[in-house]
């Protein structure tokens, strides 16, 4: 049946599709436990000095069981955290290759096994980002050196190739790159980068994030918060 109406905004910060990323142990994973009642999928070690919910992942399967003791809603989470997607395209990848009896997806003719791979990982994120929670992944950042006509620059992304990136950064609805600088004194100072650049990937379709924040949870969460009198 068609609609009637038009869809409501989703503002609530735990209702976002989130892709968080930079590089090791700036702070990625401790911003995450900040969310609202979350709930960590994770794939690789790292969380031994964070206290949170979590379910360890050491492979595909695994993984999918996760998704589905989410979607059931017999839970108190309100935000699922994915930390790392590298790793989960990785479980996914062997995953492919275990159900078809090879080593490495390249082994499949025509692309097959890569499309294999990019198919199973669509289906399964698509379907857990439809859910009614939030959603975020977590990845390192890697350098990317890009050249074009007139010039030459490095750049700041995620650590995955091909269609496996594209359905990461379509997916999803904010994109933060954690990042830091020197300041006078030679401190380092943590922040959040939320507006596209040449430099690195970010971007916000809420429209309602400065391109530069502190990295503090309350402080990227209060753009979100209902205004007084609404």
């Amino acid at each position: 049946m068609l609609p009637v109406e038009k869809s409501s905004k989703v503002t609530d910060l735990s209702q976002q599709v989130i892709l968080i990323y930079g590089r090791a142990k700036i702070g990625k994973s401790t911003l995450c436990s900040q969310f609202d009642s979350p709930i960590f999928l994770a794939t690789e070690p790292g969380l031994k000095y964070l206290e949170v919910h979590k379910v360890n992942i050491n492979k595909w399967e695994k993984f999918i069981e996760g998704c589905s003791d989410v979607a059931q809603g017999k839970h108190k989470f309100k935000t699922v955290i994915i930390d790392t997607v590298d790793e989960l395209i990785t479980f996914c990848s062997d995953w492919v290759c275990r159900e078809n009896g090879i080593h490495h997806p390249s082994e499949l003719p025509h692309g097959k096994g890569w499309h294999l791979v990019t198919s199973e990982l669509r289906r399964a994120l698509v379907k857990l980002a439809m859910l009614p929670y939030g959603l975020v992944l977590v990845s390192h950042s890697e350098i990317q050196e890009v050249e074009t006509k007139t010039r030459k620059y490095t750049r700041y992304t995620i650590p995955v190739g091909g269609k496996n990136k594209n359905i990461i950064l379509n997916m999803c609805d904010i994109i933060l790159f954690i990042d830091s600088e020197v300041s006078k004194d030679g401190g380092e100072k943590r922040l959040i980068r939320t507006k596209p650049s040449m430099f690195y990937e970010a971007g916000d379709r809420s429209g309602k994030l400065p391109e530069i924040l502190p990295l503090d949870y309350k402080e990227l969460a209060k753009y979100f918060q209902p205004k007084e009198g609404k």
